[in-house]
C-alpha cells in the first residue's frame, strides 16, 4: 500500500509539474496559481514556477524515498516528509485565502490531497 500511495502522489506531483511548466511558458492559466491576479504569468512569477518545479522533482525523491523504494528509511526522511506536509498545509491555507476564486476551488483541495 506504501508503493501504491507514493505513485499516486507522484503523479499528483507530475501533474503539478506540468501545470507550473505550462505558467512558465506563458500558458493563461494564471487565476489558478500565485493568487490568482495574472492570467499571464509576470517573468518574477514564471521564475517561481520554474522553482516549484524543481521543488516538486525533490518531494517526489523524499516520497519515493521514504516508500522505501531507493533503501533505507533514514531519519531525515522521516523530518523531510513532516517538512512536505507542512509545506502543502501552508500552501493549501494560501489558496483558500486566494481572492482567486479559480484558485480556491481547485488548487486547495489538491494541495489538501
Amino acid at each position: 500500500m506504501t508503493t501504491a500511495a507514493a505513485i499516486a502522489t507522484c503523479v499528483l506531483l507530475g501533474a503539478l509539474a506540468v501545470f507550473q511548466a505550462l505558467l512558465a511558458c506563458r500558458v493563461p492559466l494564471g487565476r489558478f496559481a500565485w493568487g490568482g491576479q495574472h492570467e499571464v504569468l509576470p517573468t518574477r512569477l514564471r521564475v517561481g514556477s520554474l522553482a516549484a518545479i524543481v521543488a516538486y522533482v525533490v518531494i517526489g525523491w523524499v516520497v519515493v524515498a521514504r516508500a522505501g523504494q531507493l533503501g533505507g528509511d533514514h531519519g531525515v526522511l522521516r523530518v523531510a516528509t513532516w517538512v512536505i506536509a507542512g509545506y502543502f498545509l501552508l500552501g493549501a491555507a494560501g489558496n483558500l485565502a486566494s481572492r482567486s476564486r479559480s484558485e480556491r476551488l481547485v488548487m486547495a483541495p489538491v494541495s489538501v490531497v
